[in-house]
């Protein structure tokens, strides 16, 4: 097929860049995707960021950990 001297082969030159692109943007791009799953946080993993961020102090971790560990 033949289309104004140029080889027309269902899609033009224009539909081949914008599929680089949505390759390039979907496998190479960090960005989390929205409705892409999660790796939830576990409790203990809370706790250590409440300890970290000052939120509770050593014995309130400490107790809670041995809580969450049993």
């Amino acid at each position: 097929m033949f289309y104004d001297n140029y080889y027309f082969f269902g899609m033009n030159l224009i539909w081949w860049f914008v599929w680089l692109i949505l390759l390039f943007w979907i496998f190479v791009t960090p960005y989390d995707i929205p409705g892409q799953r999660t790796k939830k946080d576990t409790p203990l993993d809370i706790l250590k960021k409440r300890f970290a961020a000052g939120q509770i102090n050593k014995e309130e971790f400490q107790e809670n950990k041995k809580i969450l560990e049993e």
